[in-house]
């Protein structure tokens, strides 16, 4: 060869087998990212389902709270029917004797009670004697009376719970101190 003339000889490798360790690392690498997104898209299904049946159970939820606002007194309402129904039985005979209308008036009384109890509204009643509760009764005056003071010594107007909450407080007249 003449130093002048340029080397137009490839360089070959010192093996001509192809090199297996590297295809299989490759392939090897392409099945991990394959599993890899595989995980990726059933964790972002699983996501996307999950957001949504959240969404399905709150407005559900809200359905649900906007009905029995909208529909809360309907019992109330329903157990009070029978009580109009006498008042407007009542109305339709003019001409009855009092004693039939005062029988009347008490049935429709007790009618009207039974409502308001199946409705958990209680009545306030305190017996004289029984201590002032100011969470339950309303003082309208204090009495000079022969009982021991800050107690009821008579009820001017009953009051009315709902539950546990006071809707009206008993008007009560309460014995003075001595």
């Amino acid at each position: 060869m003449n130093s002048q003339e340029p080397n137009l000889e490839t360089p070959t490798p010192a093996s001509d087998a192809p090199d297996t360790s590297a295809s299989a690392a490759g392939a090897d690498l392409a099945t991990q990212l394959a599993q890899a997104q595989a995980q990726l898209a059933e964790a972002q299904d699983g996501h996307l389902r999950a957001k949504a049946e959240a969404e399905n159970v709150r407005r559900r939820a809200d359905e649900e709270i906007s009905k029995a606002r909208k529909y809360a007194v309907e019992s109330f309402a329903d157990s009070l029917l029978p009580v109009k129904d006498s008042l407007e039985a009542a109305i339709a005979m003019p001409d009855a004797p009092l004693e039939k209308v005062l029988e009347g008036v008490h049935a429709t009384l007790r009618q009207l009670q039974q409502a308001l109890e199946r409705n958990k509204v209680l009545q306030i009643n305190p017996p004289a004697g029984t201590k002032f509760d100011p969470h339950q009764h309303q003082a309208i005056s204090m009495v000079p009376a022969e009982q021991d003071a800050n107690t009821v010594v008579a009820v001017l107007q009953k009051g009315y719970l709902i539950a546990d909450r006071v809707l009206r407080p008993a008007l009560v007249t309460v014995a003075a101190p001595k």
